[in-house]
């Protein structure tokens, strides 16, 4: 009994000694979503962060958009018959008044329209003679009123087909032209400058009239103010206003913005790309901006206080946004960080962003080295 206490007693001491010979236990794993750097890692590591505040954020509203003619002041021309180019009468450049001749075109339905119009002439006069004779045999006794309304809804079409055939000659050719012709004279329907010319002498046109594919032959108009139409996001419409000031700036001339202000809203959305088109006009007296170019425009509107973040303390990882927030350090010297989601309104032009969701006013986000702390996690 005494040898089997002293084998129990050395037994005790012998687990003992192998205890305390013992390696230390290892240090505790970060939680998930916790990034935990030790103190040589917090010492390399580049940190910076910031702590979440309310600022004055959303001062302006960033689009894009281009260039274009005023359509107060630029005219598109078309033939409006079928025909053939047989001679230019101007040049690009030139300046034209309105009514000027652009072109001559060798149209046989010119001849056509014309001719219509002369024979609805003589069929009303016609007409006109037979209504006078009814009448006068009517009032005589010697002709039946049949007849006599015959004649009359015989007059009354000839005088509808005369003025429908003169209105479309007019619309053609000079109302005074006598005669019937095919040499068609394009012109210009406003003054200003021959901004563009694609017509070319022998070349065969389409008519707008004559059911074709109608090209446009010369573009007239004036180009010392332009509009710049913009894209303009939902989020934004509210935001913007007729009066808002504009900045501007072109691919070509980025170190000279062109200051301007929005005049007009669309009162739609395109349902295809779920924005609104703004309007500016832009005075371009030395003409170096040209239709069709791309514009950056920042539209400046009312700013508001919000909760916000930098831009720089928000990483992107698929669909969703987060922010790491600085949790402190632990006794041991680790220090803490939390990957979090958070909701910031990412439309918001500046180096600002308001926060929707996620974050508190008096936590710290890291702004710097974000990228670091995603390798780690």
């Amino acid at each position: 009994m005494t040898a089997l206490r002293c084998f129990t007693a050395l037994t005790g001491l012998a687990l003992l000694a192998a205890c305390g010979h013992r390696a230390e236990a290892p240090a505790p794993a970060p939680p998930a979503g916790e990034v935990w750097l030790t103190p040589e890692q917090n010492r390399q590591t580049p940190l910076a962060v910031e702590a979440v505040a309310e600022h004055t954020v959303g001062g302006r509203v960033q689009t894009v958009g281009r260039l274009t003619y005023d359509d107060r002041r630029v005219s598109h021309i078309f033939s409006p018959l079928n025909g053939r180019v047989t001679r230019l009468m101007v040049d690009p450049g030139q300046r034209v008044r309105a009514g000027q001749t652009l072109a001559l075109i060798d149209s046989p339905d010119l001849g056509t329209a014309l001719s219509d119009a002369r024979k609805a002439e003589a069929a009303l006069a016609v007409a006109d003679r037979e209504f006078a004779r009814q009448k006068e045999l009517y009032g005589a006794h010697a002709g039946a009123l049949r007849d006599l309304e015959a004649a009359e809804a015989g007059y009354r079409t000839a005088q509808a087909e005369r003025d429908r055939a003169e209105q479309r000659a007019a619309s053609l050719y000079a109302p005074d032209a006598k005669g019937v012709s095919q040499g068609f004279q394009l012109k210009a329907p406003i003054a200003g400058e021959v901004i563009s010319r694609t017509a070319n002498p022998g070349a065969e046109v389409q008519g707008q009239y004559g059911g074709g594919s109608a090209v446009e032959l010369f573009t007239i108009g004036e180009l010392d103010t332009l509009w710049l139409l913009a894209d303009l996001y939902e989020v934004d419409i509210f935001r913007v206003k007729v009066g808002s000031p504009v900045a501007i700036t072109v691919a070509g001339y980025p170190e000279n913005p062109i200051h301007a202000k929005v005049e007009w809203i669309s009162g739609a959305l395109d349902p295809a790309t779920r924005t609104a088109k703004v309007r500016c006009s832009l005075a371009n007296p030395g003409r170096l901006l040209k239709p069709e170019m791309f514009a950056q425009a920042a539209i400046q509107v009312e700013p508001g206080r919000a909760l916000a973040i930098p831009r720089s303390a928000v990483t992107r990882i698929g669909n969703q946004t987060f922010a790491y927030v600085d949790l402190g350090v632990r006794a041991d010297g680790t220090r803490r960080f939390q990957c979090r989601p958070v909701q910031v309104d990412e439309q918001i032009q500046g180096d600002l962003l308001p926060v929707k969701a996620g974050l508190k006013a008096g936590e710290s986000v890291v702004t710097k080295g974000s990228m670091v702390l995603s390798g780690q996690s």
